[in-house]
């Protein structure tokens, strides 16, 4: 494979999950560590993405969310974040996730809609402070550089006293076999959490990553209540996860 189709490859990979492994790419194009290192910090050199230890993050994925100019598929994560609108309700307390997908959730919300939102996400709580009627409680703990949200069990113990009524979270990896699943055990935890402190989880998820998978379980399908991708809820992508108890949005 050319060093072009390599690193091509690598933006792929780095824009549809936000954040990638070197083993991972490495395993996954049968070369070694060492040459998909050179090529991420090339990549990071021509600021196509940026290189973090051990692996890569999407620059839509880093800084404060009000300053990214680079969100891969971002008309069709407005999409996802339009349909999501329709579940949040005056006075409700809501959760909303890290990443991308529900950043665009934060932004689209209504300036003269009134309700509660807890977050552990940096980016997101900057975001609803612009919003008025929105009272705003961030979830502290250890922050992750990266994904720039609260960690470990100070936030798991804070999320196992509320109940949320709703829960917006995203994901690295949903697959209807093997469910929600990401590489990052931190993170993976904090969202365990979420789900546990919810009343009904939604997952806002763009249709490129359906069918995918990695190491660390988050949950099952059926744990998620509601599904919402950009696609018609009729479109044929979604007809393994149509068999599941989930509500397709």
């Amino acid at each position: 494979m050319l060093k072009e189709e390599r690193q091509q490859l690598i933006m792929n990979e780095v824009d549809l999950h936000n954040r990638i492994l070197l083993t991972d790419i490495a395993e996954k194009l049968e070369v070694s560590v060492d040459t998909i290192r050179r090529d991420v910090k090339e990549l990071d050199s021509e600021n196509m993405l940026k290189k973090v230890h051990g692996g890569a993050v999407s620059l839509g994925f880093t800084g404060l969310a009000t300053l990214n100019n680079r969100v891969y598929a971002q008309p069709q994560k407005k999409a996802i974040a339009e349909k999501a609108l329709q579940l949040l309700k005056p006075n409700g307390v809501v959760f909303i996730d890290g990443g991308t997908t529900c950043i665009e959730l934060a932004k689209a919300i209504p300036d003269s809609l009134q309700f509660t939102c807890f977050t552990f996400s940096l980016p997101v709580a900057v975001l609803l402070l612009s919003k008025p009627n929105i009272r705003v409680i961030f979830l502290g703990g250890e922050l992750s550089k990266e994904a720039q949200i609260s960690i470990g069990s100070g936030v798991i113990h804070q999320l196992s006293e509320v109940r949320f009524d709703y829960s917006f979270i995203g994901t690295g990896y949903v697959d209807s076999l093997h469910g929600l699943t990401d590489f990052d055990w931190d993170i993976v935890q904090v969202k365990k959490a979420v789900i546990q402190a919810s009343k009904k989880t939604v997952l806002l998820c763009i249709s490129e990553k359906l069918n995918s998978q990695h190491r660390y379980k988050t949950c099952n399908i059926n744990a998620i209540n509601t599904m919402i991708t950009e696609l018609n809820p009729e479109n044929n992508l979604l007809n393994l996860f149509r068999n599941q108890d989930i509500r397709l949005l």
